[in-house]
């Protein structure tokens, strides 16, 4: 009953937090949020705790009680101990809260953005024309009224993606300017409200990205209404990623790897010479690895092996592979092969190593 509470309440989070800023909601509550604070306030009264007594209370909760908290005690071979819904600093979702509220039947954050980039390939009348506007889209998560005027804008492409942006939403606002992560280039938030100073590069300072280098301080747009934002799932799914495929990509073409892109709405690419079996390769940008685990298993690729990349920092993290791996079904542990960027030529030598083998 805890995890199911802790899932609804990633729902809601998500969801409400694409309407407006996740401080400043009053009654009354949308339907959605009504119907979780009070199967939140049941779960505390039969667990004997005292309830949240309101919707912002219910955001507190989110911020501070981690998945592992009794009320929720979501088990860790599902979601890491410790995650939160909701950025301690940011106070927006988390991207955990994303990846949580998107496993479930009816995908969530990452459904829509899938059918939203479905709408772009059916509009765009061709896979080049599709490839063109997706790699516009992950290298643009913020277009500023300046950029059009600039060269290699390409009006075509403007032209086909310009639906899936937005203007600038008020919560993300810092007085009066936009802050953006000068590594994961999405929306920034500082933990006091104010621009911070040249310093501003720690961990009072949130990212979308949350897992950036905070070696610079987040740069500013000065005009936020002469901008226009990306919508919110695709930030999250097509730009976050876009970091860890460039480098996939470029990994391969140092080492001479060739390869040929794939049709569909997520990059993906299948190496040429590797014999009979096919190879392919996804980029991902996860933090739960059981979660990407569930999402390959629903939607098994049909290589006969897929080296799944992520970033090596994320893969590097204590237990991250094995809770992967765990997560699989037996018969896809061979399958689905964990790995990242700086790693991706030796596990390939290795694949092909014990492909010849079994041959």
């Amino acid at each position: 009953m805890g995890s199911d509470i802790f899932g609804e309440l990633a729902r809601m989070v998500a969801a409400l937090s694409e309407v407006q800023g996740l401080r400043s909601f009053t009654l009354p509550y949308p339907g959605l949020a009504q119907r979780a604070l009070d199967h939140t306030v049941m779960r505390c009264l039969n667990a004997g705790k005292a309830p949240p007594r309101s919707l912002p209370e219910l955001w507190e909760w989110c911020r501070t009680r981690p998945s592992d908290d009794p009320l929720f005690a979501v088990p860790s071979s599902l979601v890491s101990p410790g995650t939160t819904l909701v950025h301690r600093v940011g106070r927006m979702p988390t991207r955990s809260c994303l990846e949580v509220a998107s496993h479930g039947p009816d995908g969530g954050v990452a459904a829509h953005a899938r059918a939203l980039l479905g709408d772009l390939h059916a509009r765009s009348g061709t896979e080049e024309r599709y490839r063109q506007c997706r790699a516009f889209l992950a290298r643009h998560p913020v277009v500023h009224q300046q950029d059009r005027f600039a060269p290699g804008w390409n009006r075509a492409v403007w032209s086909r993606v310009k639906n899936l942006y937005g203007p600038l939403p008020e919560f993300l606002l810092v007085d009066g300017n936009f802050l953006y992560c000068p590594s994961c280039r999405l929306p920034a938030l500082p933990r006091d409200g104010a621009v911070p100073g040249p310093s501003g590069t720690g961990a009072e300072v949130w990212c979308e990205g949350e897992d950036c280098p905070r070696d610079a301080p987040p740069q500013l747009i000065r005009e936020p209404d002469q901008a226009w934002i990306l919508r919110c799932s695709l930030r999250w799914y097509l730009v976050l990623p876009h970091r860890t495929d460039e480098a996939a990509r470029e990994t391969l073409e140092r080492a001479g790897v060739a390869y040929e892109t794939l049709p569909g709405l997520l990059p993906s690419y299948r190496l040429r010479d590797t014999g009979p079996r096919i190879v392919d390769i996804q980029a991902y940008d996860r933090l739960q690895p059981a979660l990407l685990a569930a999402h390959l298993t629903d939607n098994t690729p049909l290589a006969d092996r897929t080296l799944v990349v992520v970033p090596d920092a994320l893969a590097g993290r204590d237990g991250y592979r094995q809770a992967f791996t765990d997560a699989l079904p037996a018969l896809l542990r061979d399958r689905l092969v964990l790995t990242t960027p700086m790693d991706l030529v030796p596990d390939l030598g290795q694949a092909r190593r014990e492909e010849k083998d079994d041959a």
